[in-house]
């Protein structure tokens, strides 16, 4: 009988380990994967500009997406399209950024390259430049002002609004202020981040910026 007890707990320890070996694998497979699709949310760069007198820009920061979008298919600017109204950022184009600088009152933007490249000042004459290639993806806030410095042959981008929203077009010019500074104001936060969704990097960056409080790092 001791041998049979004895067979019994070594059998009965073996499927209990067992078993706890398989479980943990699972518990440590779900933390990886979960930490994996964490990864695969790429963080965008962040750069806030003040209100420069002519150009409004926003207590919000324009967010810049480096590579989110794989626009190596056939037909890049359709996958780009499909990647924003996937989101509820419709309304779109495709066309290029005009050359002066301008902003929007009625609605946010975002732009997606899915061709070429272009240096875009952002935040008026004295904002800051930045390069964006194929795959790259700019959130410009309403009143955030954009210009195209220069732009390769081949450039094209998608332009798309937060819930379809009718955009305008100012230019800083006299008698545009206070209307475009009411408007912007009115605006809600956008339900959608326009690449990853409600789960998004900008539903988690823009609430972070109160009313009046800017932060100093982006300035």
């Amino acid at each position: 009988m001791d041998d049979d007890h004895r067979t019994y707990r070594r059998q009965f320890l073996a499927s209990t380990f067992k078993a706890g070996a398989i479980l943990a694998f699972g518990w440590t497979a779900l933390a990886k994967r979960g930490l994996s699709e964490g990864k695969d949310m790429k963080q965008p760069d962040t750069a806030i500009f003040k209100d420069d007198g002519t150009i409004p820009n926003n207590r919000y920061p324009a967010l810049l997406y480096r590579g989110v979008i794989n626009v190596g298919r056939t037909d890049p600017a359709t996958q780009v399209e499909e990647q924003f109204g996937a989101n509820n950022w419709t309304n779109s184009w495709r066309n290029g950024i005009y050359p002066f600088h301008h902003y929007h009152s009625t609605s946010h933007e975002v732009l997606g390259i899915y061709r070429g490249s272009a240096t875009v000042r952002l935040g008026g004459e004295q904002g800051r430049d930045f390069t964006v290639r194929a795959g790259d993806v700019i959130v410009i806030p309403a009143g955030v002002g954009h210009k195209n410095l220069g732009a390769s042959d081949d450039f094209g981008v998608v332009g798309a609004y937060p819930d379809g929203r009718q955009w305008d077009l100012l230019t800083g010019k006299p008698g545009e202020r206070p209307k475009a500074d009411q408007n912007i104001a009115a605006l809600p936060l956008p339900d959608n981040d326009p690449i990853d969704g409600p789960d998004g990097p900008l539903r988690k960056i823009w609430p972070s910026y109160s009313a009046v409080g800017r932060m100093a790092d982006d300035k």
